[in-house]
């Protein structure tokens, strides 16, 4: 019998490395898009990846107005809010989220496949999203992330 011990590896909070990540969401198909940018904000693409620590990068989308659905969800697709009153439902086709909050689109597709809880407030928060092609993060030197 072989009694070789094995240890499964656990990150550490402090000894994870962060690197930034850049896309372009231009003609990109919506749900692709927020799965791959999903995989890399949780660290899934590392071999350091640890369910229960985040291991992830940062993400900045640009062209997030530029991003595109298949079949009819452009004109079927519905976006509900709530004021918080009685009878303040409201429900908005992506076409209507393009001119008000372009960067909703990508924001919501993305958090909709994060973990909830604690763990997915801090992933999200990695997640920079921008309907322009330009945005802040220059001096963080962001590597181009295949999504093809």
């Amino acid at each position: 019998m072989n009694t070789q011990s094995f240890k499964t590896f656990n990150a550490k909070p402090d000894e994870v490395e962060r690197d930034w990540y850049v896309v372009d969401a231009t003609n990109q198909i919506v749900g692709r898009l927020a799965s791959q940018i999903a995989r890399v904000l949780r660290g899934k693409h590392k071999p350091t990846f640890t369910p229960h620590v985040d291991t992830g990068d940062h993400v900045i989308v640009v062209n997030a107005d530029k991003a595109r659905f298949t079949g009819k969800k452009e004109q079927q697709k519905e976006y509900h809010e709530h004021s918080g009153y009685p009878g303040g439902d409201h429900a908005h086709s992506p076409e209507e989220m393009r001119e008000d909050k372009p960067t909703h689109i990508i924001e919501e597709a993305v958090a909709g496949m994060l973990p909830t809880g604690p763990l997915g407030r801090d992933t999200f928060k990695k997640l920079k999203v921008y309907s322009g092609p330009d945005h802040p993060h220059e001096a963080q030197q962001p590597e181009p992330l295949d999504t093809a």
